[in-house]
């Protein structure tokens, strides 16, 4: 497959990294490009492949896989960074949205869903383990500010909302927007309002365009900072 989305996958557990990698491999949307053990080692071979989506996993030895986020932007300006941790920690996830990681995943997630979250993120959303998304709002509203995720396009004050762009949306979009915050996928919200799945995501463009905003995360965070959620 030429258009092949190119990996690199960083895990200090080698058993669990080569599972991954022949389990991706299974799917002809990915080609791997690279693995590491270790943020220097995948540094080192910076130069073998260029990757459009880094797995990184969070717990590894010498420098965390958080910490190392800005040296793997530095070194693959255009790669999107997608968290895959067995960490529940809302610090882990704090720390690694506010270092620029585009998603944070847990390990346990189902094969299918890690493989198309790694789609999404390459086409720009930002996806976050339904299960970590009300632990990132909480701590969202513990700091008061959350940087990593555009908080200017969200609301000039996050403490303050735009109410004008909350009041344009319709009973049913609130709806679906305090089930977002809540971390629900379309197919949950669907099944939650027991409406279509396709009618979820025209609502949920809706939401995007009205509020500004650009992905889910955003509108967590905006429906945060109006106690929606």
């Amino acid at each position: 497959m030429t258009n092949a989305i190119q990996l690199l996958v960083v895990d200090d557990h080698t058993l669990f990294r080569r599972g991954l990698i022949a389990l991706l491999l299974q799917d002809g949307r990915f080609k791997v490009v690279g693995e590491a053990g270790d943020i220097g080692e995948a540094l080192r071979g910076a130069n073998a492949g260029q990757p459009d989506v880094i797995l990184l996993d969070n717990h590894l030895p010498g420098v965390r896989g958080v910490d190392g986020i800005g040296a793997f932007k530095d070194a693959f300006p255009l790669a999107r960074i997608l968290m895959l941790t067995v960490s529940e920690n809302e610090d882990d996830l704090s720390a690694a949205m506010y270092a620029g990681a585009d998603g944070y995943l847990l390990k346990t997630v189902e094969s299918d869903q890690l493989c198309d979250s790694i789609v999404k993120v390459l086409s720009g959303e930002c996806v976050i383990s339904p299960g970590m998304m009300t632990k990132f709002v909480s701590a969202f509203r513990a700091k008061g500010a959350a940087p990593g995720v555009s908080l200017e396009a969200a609301a000039s004050d996050p403490a303050s909302p735009d109410n004008s762009a909350l009041g344009s949306l319709s009973a049913r979009e609130r709806d679906i927007l305090r089930l977002i915050a809540q971390g629900d996928s379309n197919k949950v919200i669907a099944r939650e309002l027991d409406i279509a799945e396709t009618t979820v995501k025209v609502h949920v463009q809706h939401i995007f365009r009205k509020l500004n905003l650009s992905s889910r995360v955003q509108v967590a965070v905006y429906a945060a900072a109006c106690r929606m959620s």
